[in-house]
């Protein structure tokens, strides 16, 4: 189970490293136009729209970057099928679809399925897609049906799975949805001990969307609290208006750039600078935008227990915050941006009491990071255990061989990838293959027809066996090129 969260957290990478970009384009186009949201000011409207196209579209760049990083052979064609199915279960359960299937107005449709379109969909999506591409990608149908056979056959599957899928969710999601809710509404009773409680449950519902069913009922005018509304509009009590949004900036102003900063100190060596171009950027986006995706999905699958921790101490710093009746708020997100327009309002109470705070929780956040990567071995990012050169490379290294895969112009690239694929036994022994940083990593039939004296003649550092089914081929840094020339060659031998 771990392995596969852990390959789910790989597989969120590409899509998560384009958002800390979006997020300062948004946090600089609200800075220049707070209250008109580029209304104002062209630049303001140009900036914030380019970082909504987005950050507004997070699940469907989860539907794919899932699909593609959960196949065997990280295929166009699952990326395509992680689209097909986002849309095909965001299109049956929209509000207005519902509304025709249930033959009532749009507004009286339950107000769950106007929030289908979140990261959990996403990832479910792509997460199915991928499970079809491994299942039918090779299949192939009979004569007349041959056109669709193989790679077409995916998205055509994947439409059907996500069919049932939409079918199932028709009935959950708005049971769920509408129990957070209840659930909020109880909780809003307890004063700062429910603060705090929502500031755990809304972290810790953020994987799967439904933290907006909590949000609403906070935040909104759902059961009367209208949290932002009436803190902007100074309609309700200094020190209690805004308990339900100040809790926020000490966490993503200073907690997690901080958690940031142990997991680029604690990565590996040879990754740290991969690592610093994800976790300072979305660090950054963080403390100045208040947008903490970028920076929670980079490790809140490859390492749980350290997201659990989070949300703790976020339901922590709200519960603080509300106990000594420290408030701002904020419009967008509790980032920098906000706390400066929002501490000076009629109903702020002492905001600055959150910097202090913010600089606790830094303190908190760096060593109960740093101390729980090391002392676990979480593999947070720059530290997983299948993407880096280890000491295996070096011990299995042939006499007198490189540390490294030689850089190779393309044909010697596919003279690389014949002699590593004949020496893993060809089409005959190779079930699957894919490629992390570093490594290629192979499923086999039987490890007894791998000749690893052949592999190693091609120059590479290292081979690890996982299993009696799976071995790692340690290529390095170039292993991309080497995987492409493997699938021509695969593709070529099937034609």
């Amino acid at each position: 189970m771990m392995n596969y969260l852990q390959r789910l957290g790989r597989s969120l990478m590409l899509p998560v490293a384009v958002l800390p970009a979006a997020a300062i384009l948004m946090g600089i186009g609200y800075w220049i136009d707070p209250s008109g949201w580029g209304s104002g000011n062209v630049i303001a409207a140009f900036l914030i729209k380019a970082g909504a196209a987005i950050i507004d579209n997070i699940p469907i760049l989860f539907a794919v970057g899932v699909g593609l990083g959960m196949a065997k052979n990280r295929d166009g064609s699952a990326a395509l099928s992680g689209l097909v199915a986002f849309l095909t279960i965001t299109t049956l359960l929209s509000s207005g679809s519902v509304a025709l299937f249930q033959s009532i107005d749009l507004e009286a449709v339950n107000p769950a399925f106007s929030r289908i379109e979140n990261a959990f969909i996403g990832i479910l999506s792509g997460l199915v897609a991928a499970s079809m591409y491994n299942r039918f990608s090779h299949v192939q149908l009979p004569d007349a049906l041959a056109f669709f056979s193989g790679k077409r056959l995916v998205p055509i599957m994947t439409a059907f799975s996500m069919i049932l899928v939409s079918v199932a969710l028709y009935f959950v999601w708005p049971v769920v949805y509408t129990g957070l809710v209840g659930f909020g509404e109880t909780i809003s009773k307890m004063g700062a001990i429910g603060a705090g409680l929502y500031g755990f449950f809304n972290r810790l519902l953020i994987p799967t969307g439904l933290h907006h069913a909590l949000n609403s009922v906070f935040w909104f005018d759902v059961a009367g609290i209208n949290d932002i509304g009436n803190f902007w509009s100074g309609e309700g009590v200094k020190g209690i208006t805004g308990r339900y949004q100040a809790g926020f900036f000490p966490i993503m102003m200073f907690g997690l750039p901080a958690a940031a900063l142990a997991m680029y100190h604690t990565a590996k060596t040879k990754r740290k600078k991969q690592a610093a171009s994800l976790l300072l950027a979305a660090g950054f986006a963080a403390f100045f935008t208040g947008v903490t995706e970028p920076l929670e999905f980079s490790f809140m699958f490859l390492a749980p227990v350290l997201y659990l921790v989070h949300a703790v101490l976020t339901g922590v710093s709200l519960f603080i915050a509300a106990t000594f009746q420290w408030t701002a708020g904020f419009t967008f997100s509790a980032g920098f941006v906000d706390f400066f327009l929002s501490s000076r309002l009629p109903l702020a109470n002492q905001p600055y009491m959150l910097i202090v705070q913010g600089l606790f929780f830094a303190v908190v956040y760096y060593f109960v990071f740093r101390f729980m990567i090391v002392k676990f071995n979480l593999a947070t990012p720059g530290r997983e255990s299948d993407e880096a050169v280890d000491a295996v490379a070096t011990e299995t290294a042939p006499e007198g061989g490189t540390k490294t895969a030689p850089v190779a112009a393309g044909g010697q690239y596919s003279a690389m990838a014949a002699m590593i694929y004949d020496g893993l036994g060809g089409d005959q022994n190779v079930t699957g293959i894919e490629s992390c940083v570093t490594r290629l990593r192979v499923d086999v039939k039987d490890m007894d027809t791998v000749d690893q004296a052949q592999i190693k003649k091609a120059g590479i550092p290292g081979i690890k066996v996982v299993s009696p089914n799976h071995i790692q081929v340690i290529v390095g840094t170039n292993v991309q090129f080497v995987l492409e020339e493997i699938e021509k060659l695969r593709s070529h031998r099937a034609g």
